[in-house]
């Protein structure tokens, strides 16, 4: 089957192509997919590994956009259905020549919202080495929730080693109490916790990266915490040992910050696939973040193999 597996809904977004006019005003837009756990899966098969996706999209001109970009970028759809009576989840996107794009989602009551417990059972768990579970998808509905914690309790009953990337995603979620509560919860399946600093003060009161890590290692379930501290790189604690830093990349300039924590995580997901020492593994999670944020779409600047060694020959490090 496949080395990676994640679950989540995919977004069809409808990015301005017009340079800081809102979404009143814009009038020119460019269709690309994307979605934070289909994010990942597009970069982990990018850079050679063979995934699966877990998902549902309308019978509709949009559902069939999804899987036809699902397929292009040869990421796994076996665990892909159609739903003949919801819709595919879209999103309007701003484009910004400073900061971050202002989006605004039409996902409620969605395909993937609708995804049951009963499609999870189907799923073939028996080659995955890594599964990326991240904040977002349990957001969208009940029904959601209850599909994605029926996959953590699977894949812990396997031991296969787990992922959990917080991203927070408010408009979802019914309050901020809600969110912070569930997430929280979810987190304590994972074997790595995945943070950034602004998610650590809204979860736990705290911007501080070690704070934030002692506060996830007190499940009995978690190893890792690796908290993302933006352009100055990462910091990484193991159960029982003392944190430390893995330093960012220096970019000449941030088109757009969508799609760098999922750059993380895939190049984080990656490395550790490959055999790569935890330090290297971060260092090339910073390397796809930083490669991403130079790039306007949501997965575009992810690398291939030799463009992944094209940046570390020119940043002049190497893996180990």
């Amino acid at each position: 089957m496949s080395e990676f597996i994640t679950i989540g809904e995919p977004i069809v977004t409808f990015a301005s192509t017009d340079a800081d006019a809102d979404l009143v005003h814009a009038e020119n837009f460019k269709k690309i997919v994307g979605g934070a756990e289909l994010n990942v899966a597009i970069g982990v098969s990018r850079l050679g590994h063979s995934t699966q996706y877990i998902s549902r999209v309308g019978n509709d001109p949009l559902g069939t956009f999804v899987k036809n970009e699902i397929k292009s970028n040869q990421v796994g759809a076996d665990y892909v259905s159609s739903d003949n009576d919801n819709w595919t989840a879209f999103q309007l996107k701003e484009k910004v020549t400073v900061g971050d794009p202002l989006t605004f989602n039409f996902r409620r009551n969605s395909a993937a919202a609708h995804l049951s417990s009963g499609i999870i059972d189907r799923v073939d768990l028996s080659d995955v080495k890594i599964a990326h579970m991240s904040g977002i998808f349990p957001a969208i509905s009940k029904t959601a929730q209850t599909s994605f914690c029926h996959l953590f309790e699977r894949l812990n009953q396997r031991n296969i080693f787990t992922t959990f990337d917080p991203n927070l995603r408010p408009s979802l979620w019914p309050n901020e109490k809600t969110m912070i509560k569930t997430i929280n919860e979810l987190a304590a399946f994972a074997d790595v916790v995945l943070p950034g600093t602004n998610e650590g003060e809204i979860l736990i009161g705290s911007k501080d990266p070690e704070t934030i890590a002692d506060f996830y290692l007190q499940a009995d379930k978690t190893k890792t915490v690796i908290v993302k501290v933006g352009p100055q790189g990462a910091y990484v604690k193991n159960k029982g040992q003392s944190g430390y830093y893995v330093n960012g990349f220096k970019v000449g300039k941030v088109v757009d910050t969508v799609g760098a924590g999922d750059g993380f995580a895939l190049g984080y997901i990656t490395a550790t696939l490959e055999g790569k020492s935890q330090k290297s593994a971060v260092m090339r999670g910073n390397a796809v973040g930083a490669l991403q944020v130079q790039t306007p779409g949501d997965n575009d600047g992810y690398p291939t193999v030799k463009k992944l060694a094209d940046f570390y020959a020119k940043e002049g490090v190497s893996e180990k």
